[in-house]
């Protein structure tokens, strides 16, 4: 039995919930998300909580508490929103808005132009840039994009990382000849 699967969801105030056959459509102040859910998962609402149930082949039983996982998220997003922040560094590298659209500015001949998609918003402060978004996944998504533009390397250090991320560096070949 999962026992992600098996928690209660409460719904926050603020959040309505509307469950239709195989669909969920979550809806607050930051915004609205929808989102099909397989078969085998059903979900129940009574007053202010929903249960996430499963029924199907045992396959497929690692639906459960994934599926209970989204619809966590859902709620959370729709009431206060996800936020991921990427750091820039390297000299004279840089970000900046051109309009809704991120332009980054890392060492190569032409900048980099990344439109958001719906729900999602760019900003920055000095060399740090915050994606913010109702949806997870979303999120998560194009702040990887924005990083796979120019990964850190290991031997400087420079390049796009999250904020949180350590960025272990490797010794140069100075070190490599004085231990032969």
């Amino acid at each position: 039995m999962s026992k992600v699967g098996k928690k209660q969801i409460e719904i926050l105030e603020g959040i309505k919930v509307d469950i239709k056959e195989d669909k969920i459509l979550v809806e607050g102040p930051k915004g609205k998300l929808e989102r099909n859910f397989p078969p085998e998962i059903s979900i129940e609402k009574k007053e202010n909580i929903l249960k996430v149930s499963f029924s199907g082949p045992k396959e497929k039983k690692a639906y459960w508490g994934t599926w209970r996982s989204h619809v966590s998220n859902m709620i959370k997003g729709a009431k206060e929103g996800f936020e991921k922040k990427l750091k820039i560094e390297g000299v004279g590298w840089r970000a900046s808005l051109e309009g809704k659209d991120l332009v980054l500015n890392v060492g190569f001949s032409h900048p980099v132009k990344i439109s958001p998609p719906e729900n999602v918003s760019f900003s920055i402060e000095k060399n740090i840039i915050i994606i913010s978004g109702v949806d997870k996944e979303l999120v998560g998504n194009i702040a990887a994009k924005i990083r796979k533009v120019r990964p850190p390397e290991p031997y400087k250090g420079k390049g796009i990382h999250y904020e949180d991320e350590i960025v272990r560096k490797k010794a140069g070949k100075k070190a490599v000849a004085t231990m032969e």
